[in-house]
């Protein structure tokens, strides 16, 4: 399958997605007056300790304090190494308030929580994960060939022996290591020891909250991470950031300098391969599929749903054989807007239901097959009998819709507004309110222009009742900043 990246950078922002078949799988945005910090590591300093909830909150110099769990602190030995002893330890034995903290952002400031912090500290480099502080060897359990993954795990152990520092820290292979030589290895290895001598170094002069490390920037990221053999070209529109990457892939990626294309011509690139067109339809509710039926998927704070619909589709067969092509081509289209949208935590998937059982098991492969090369770890569940799948997909940063978009002021995240019909009848109960608590000739209603226009169009003959039930006067005026749901009764 053929993939390439497109890095788009303007002044604001630098975007980059990674297409597939010509398809969006995923997209990252980073924004230059809010980079992300997950990756950084920072000298922090302990706010407050909850012994109720075994965590506490770390002051590391962001808009809110980082949340840390007592699991995610592992105490280190008299050589700084950490001690693994499966014991459960309470929170007020591993920290105090006002006690400097060396941490690590495995997660982002998601909505109005903090970043969540670990103690585990590790720096990726291209092949490996390299673990200071630990020193145990493993390998990715995306590579899967038995033969591949004894003869990495022996290649790493004799370059960690060349490099002298067997026993002195740790190195996990990443995914992209698979088919690397031992010369790629001692390279990074090498590269990742100087890094962290640097970082140890600030570290050992550091008494405040302050950035001790911070990750590559997100198109030196996307090299890094995103990039795999099914890529073909990488395709950057800005002179600036393509040098920066040809220079950064000459050093650490010789192999895919031929690929690295600068992007020149006046049409925009993203507009060019309909990314912003895909964007803008990841912010919407609901996904057409080409067969003719429809996703619908709703994001709340506890999960997310995607309901599937047969919509315009009416099969060729029978309402069986038109389930089950309306499901396949669900799952497919499912796991890659999850993708793209960047949903975590919980998600149910609510099939069509399916009464051949080999079908249920085909859709549940699908749907598997499709997430497979997703790189957050997902896990699913069995199809139940009511046709809902459940699964959950690690959340380390915030979705699409949380990045771009905020809450609705009209409706405050509901998604739906009161009628105007139902609004005036809040304006004759407000009415009948105050007419009863005040002493007073005439009343005043300041509303929206709809909601006027219905009290004096369709409701004006209860106007006049009202009029009448209270014995006074009542007057309307239209406020042209006022939504549907906004009105105010006074006295004049």
């Amino acid at each position: 399958m053929t993939a390439e990246i497109l890095i788009n950078t303007t002044p604001m922002e630098t975007r980059v997605a990674l297409l597939e078949q010509g398809l969006l799988q995923e997209i990252y945005i980073e924004r230059n007056n809010h980079k992300g910090p997950v990756g950084n590591i920072y000298m922090g300093k302990v706010v407050r300790v909850m012994p109720g909830m075994q965590a506490a909150f770390v002051d590391i110099g962001l808009e809110r304090a980082g949340f840390i769990h007592a699991q995610d602190i592992t105490p280190l030995d008299p050589a700084g190494f950490e001690i693994h002893d499966n014991q459960e330890v309470q929170i007020g034995q591993l920290l105090r308030e006002g006690q400097m903290l060396v941490v690590q952002v495995v997660k982002e400031p998601i909505s109005s929580k903090g970043a969540r912090l670990t103690t585990h500290l590790s720096i990726a480099s291209r092949y490996l994960v390299h673990m200071p502080r630990n020193k145990n060897l493993g390998i990715s359990q995306r590579i899967e060939n038995e033969e591949e993954r004894n003869r990495l795990l022996t290649l790493l152990e004799q370059s960690v022996e060349k490099a002298g520092l067997v026993g002195q820290c740790g190195f996990i292979l990443r995914t992209a290591a698979e088919g690397v030589s031992e010369a790629a290895l001692l390279s990074d290895i090498n590269f990742l020891q100087k890094l962290w001598a640097s970082v140890a170094q600030t570290m050992t002069g550091c008494r405040k909250v302050s950035p001790l490390y911070e990750d590559l920037v997100l198109y030196m990221r996307a090299m890094r991470d995103l990039f795999h053999p099914e890529v073909q070209r990488v395709r950057i529109d800005d002179r600036k950031t393509y040098d920066k990457v040809a220079e950064f892939c000459s050093h650490f990626m010789p192999e895919i300098q031929s690929r690295i294309e600068f992007y020149k011509d006046e049409r925009p690139l993203f507009d060019l391969c309909s990314v912003d067109d895909e964007i803008q339809k990841a912010l919407g509710r609901s996904v057409k599929l080409k067969s003719g039926g429809n996703l619908v998927i709703d994001q709340n704070e506890a999960m997310t749903t995607i309901d599937v619909n047969t919509g315009a589709f009416l099969g060729v067969r029978n309402l069986e054989e038109t389930i089950f092509k309306t499901n396949l081509e669900a799952a497919k289209a499912s796991a890659r807007q999850i993708k793209v949208r960047n949903l975590g935590g919980i998600i149910i998937l609510d099939f069509i239901d399916m009464v051949n059982e080999e079908h249920r098991r085909q859709v549940l492969r699908t749907l598997q097959k499709a997430l497979d090369k997703d790189p957050v770890r997902t896990m699913i569940t069995e199809l139940s009998e009511l046709g809902l799948v459940e699964m959950t997909r690690k959340r380390n940063r915030e979705s699409l819709e949380q990045m771009l978009c905020h809450e609705c002021p009209t409706c405050n995240g509901r998604g739906t507004i009161k009628t105007p019909e139902t609004v005036c009848y809040e304006v004759f109960r407000e009415i009948l309110r105050v007419a009863r608590a005040f002493d007073n000739d005439s009343i005043l209603v300041m509303a929206s222009q709809e909601v006027v226009d219905r009290l004096l169009d369709e409701d004006a003959a209860m106007v006049a009742d009202m009029e009448g039930l209270v014995g006074k006067n009542i007057r309307f005026q239209v406020e042209l900043m006022y939504h549907n749901e906004q009105f105010d009764v006074v006295l004049y």
